[in-house]
């Protein structure tokens, strides 16, 4: 396992100068950061000058890759335009990206898994067909419809909840966006683990379990359910990346200044620096979350071995 760990982390460099190294590139290709600075007004040319020396913007686009990598690594992601450092806005924001984060994962894994192995193991019954017909509705409801509509009828008609979430973000305001996140992510857990749940239903061990005499709770929970998590495990560790950075929507409809939020502006207002930033820890997020899930098979299906 150890060294399949070091050999793990060392295919990561790789993936990670290469990604970054793109997002570096498009997002310094949109336009000239120092024109965006100044708006409408034609800055002068001896202060455009000086502020592109001092952002390193004179230099060829590898030189200055290089010198951001070498400022990252020194724990130095940059400025934004607003004089603010981009690590305080990292510090603002990641926490409150984090707990939405969590509590639509945690929605994911409590009612998508659920929903799956019922439908699974009623497979071809009225609760299979309807789990089936209720997850492809919320796939085909883009996420920016789903959170106005919820919005509108728990916050505004019914009054149930805030319409849109504090500067702090407390756990309780979280909680319909978390689950306007984690829409469309659910129907996909629920439909992977209803797959999954109704081919292993029909495997011989199962069968030998289930000629053994042992108790049906058991079955589910220790043969059926842990062999059958693989596929939902791989999609989860993909997701945590994907909630995290495809949060703008939610974000934005919620009024939360999270990532997906300071990436939005940062792309309106060309601060290549934020974008950058924060972009490069969402592609260290991704690597990380997928070697965790790697690791997750060998607890999962004792039988999996890493030369």
């Amino acid at each position: 396992m150890g060294r399949y760990v070091i050999r793990r982390l060392i295919q990561m460099a790789p993936v990670f100068i290469g990604s970054t190294f793109l997002i570096f590139m498009m997002v310094f290709a949109l336009g000239d950061p120092v024109a965006a600075l100044f708006g409408d007004k034609a800055p002068d040319p001896a202060t455009a000058a000086r502020i592109r020396e001092e952002l390193y913007l004179d230099q060829p686009l590898w030189k200055q890759y290089l010198h951001y990598m070498g400022q990252i690594f020194q724990g130095d992601f940059g400025t934004a335009f607003n004089g603010q450092p981009v690590t305080e806005l990292m510090a603002a924001a990641y926490p409150v990206t984090l707990r939405l984060t969590m509590v639509a994962i945690f929605i994911e894994l409590v009612v998508g898994i659920t929903l799956g192995v019922l439908s699974g193991l009623k497979r071809g019954h009225f609760i299979d067909s309807s789990v089936l017909v209720l997850t492809l509705v919320v796939i085909s409801i883009p996420t920016f419809v789903s959170g106005y509509v919820l919005q509108y009828l728990f916050g505004v008609k019914w009054d149930v909840i805030r319409p849109t979430v504090s500067v702090d973000a407390p756990l309780n305001e979280l909680i319909l966006p978390g689950i306007v996140l984690a829409l469309v992510s659910l129907a996909y857990v629920t439909r992977l683990t209803r797959t999954s749940i109704a081919e292993n239903v029909r495997a011989d061990y199962l069968r030998t379990a289930v000629a053994k005499g042992l108790p049906r709770r058991r079955i589910i929970t220790r043969h059926l359910l842990r062999n059958s998590l693989i596929p939902v495990v791989t999609f989860i560790g993909t997701d945590i990346g994907s909630l995290m950075g495809g949060a703008i929507v939610t974000e934005t409809i919620f009024n939360i200044h999270g990532v997906g939020y300071q990436i939005y502006q940062g792309i309106l207002r060309n601060n290549a620096p934020t974008v950058v930033g924060f972009v490069t820890i969402l592609v260290i997020v991704f690597l990380i979350a997928n070697l965790l899930v790697d690791l997750l098979y060998a607890v999962l299906d004792p039988r999996i071995r890493y030369a």
